[in-house]
């Protein structure tokens, strides 16, 4: 009990040193320069606006030849890829709240009849709002496919009787007004604690050494596990009181929805910045300068950003980089923070989240210690 309160207060001695030493440094860090290579190629394969294999559920309640026709238009168009076909409306709600399918295409039951008949039958696109610009081009998608159909149905059959017009209609859940700071928001707090706490902790063994006083503090009774901890302890605590902070804002001045419980968005935050703080403590330990610090910093967060699904979908970028997207924490903390705004949710969803990130923590917190002693030693 005596060595872990002497180790505990050497902890705390030193997290109180590195606050007040952020607190101190009003230097300006501004990141200057963007690996133009590595940029070009992320951007280029993962910075797409266009819908591609969105993942499509299909109930047809009709099965006549004319509803069968308007599926096989949505099954053979490269913006949609049929993921599921549901029996029962029951099933919607699971494939949009379990992100099993961007959009749920339903066809009732008289489609053919009421087309036939000349009336204008009625077909449902029910979006995951919580993905507002994906599901804007969606929609729009949908009323071209429509339309062609529709076209298509009175050169077949106007000649001999007036047929009727399908009606679509949509429906974007969790977020019906497809307001973009519903969507962009809930990412925000988790990407801009994700700089904070990176471009921070990746300074801060950088500045000991341009100041001097690294050397200082390897001759210190500190043994390299609690140096890792004093040094990434400060920038985690900063950045968890602002992603804390700008989620506060986004419900009250921004009107975001806080749906969930808030108590998975502080645990989702917490597991999150132990990440990235390891990985900034790397950087740390891998440059020389503060200015060498802030680039590196920089050319982490860059690809982590656009590989997270923060303004496209992960499903629009190729295979290799889908899988790539799985050893990114920003992906994860994504779905918890979109999660708890927009939708009640579900304590399964957020464990199976939290597994991923609490795993890449370990990892990186074991690979930062090991370079940190090789540093040191």
């Amino acid at each position: 009990m005596s060595d872990f309160r002497a180790a505990w207060g050497r902890i705390k001695a030193l997290i109180i040193r590195e606050m007040l030493s952020i607190w101190r440094d009003k230097r300006a860090r501004v990141v200057l320069i963007i690996p133009p290579i590595m940029q070009l190629f992320v951007f280029s394969y993962a910075a797409t606006f266009e819908l591609n294999d969105a993942p499509l559920a299909v109930l047809n309640e009709d099965m006549g030849v004319a509803s069968r026709d308007l599926v096989a238009r949505f099954t053979s168009a490269h913006a949609f890829k049929t993921v599921a076909v549901l029996t029962n409306q029951k099933e919607i709600a699971e494939v949009i709240e379990d992100e099993k399918a961007l959009a749920v295409l339903r066809i009732g039951p008289t489609f053919s009849r009421d087309l036939l008949s000349g009336k204008s039958p009625q077909v449902q696109f029910i979006v995951d709002g919580r993905q507002s610009n994906t599901a804007l081009v969606a929609i729009s998608y949908v009323n071209g496919i429509i339309e062609d159909f529709s076209l298509e149905q009175a050169a077949l059959h106007g000649g001999a009787r007036k047929i009727g017009t399908p009606r679509l209609i949509s429906r974007a859940w969790f977020n019906p007004n497809f307001d973009s700071q519903w969507f962009i928001i809930p990412g925000l707090v988790a990407t801009l604690t994700m700089i904070v706490a990176t471009l921070t902790t990746a300074l801060s063994v950088a500045r000991e050494r341009e100041l001097g006083t690294f050397e200082q503090l390897l001759v210190t009774p500190l043994r390299p596990a609690e140096l890792l901890i004093g040094k990434i302890a400060p920038p985690a605590m900063m950045a968890f009181c602002e992603g804390l902070l700008l989620a506060a804002l986004g419900v009250l001045i921004f009107g975001v929805p806080l749906r969930g419980d808030i108590l998975f968005l502080a645990i989702g935050l917490a597991v999150f910045l132990i990440s990235v703080t390891t990985v900034g403590l790397m950087v740390s330990t891998l440059t020389q300068t503060q200015q060498q610090a802030q680039i590196a910093s920089f050319c982490v967060v860059m690809p982590c950003i656009i590989l997270s699904g923060l303004t496209t979908p992960i499903e629009n970028m190729p295979d290799w980089l889908q899988t790539l997207t799985y050893l990114n924490p920003l992906r994860y903390i994504l779905v918890i923070n979109r999660g708890v705004f927009l939708e009640d949710l579900p304590i399964g969803v957020a464990l199976s989240q939290l597994w991923p990130m609490a795993l890449i923590g370990a990892v990186t917190a074991t690979a930062a210690m090991r370079l940190f002693r090789s540093r040191v030693a």
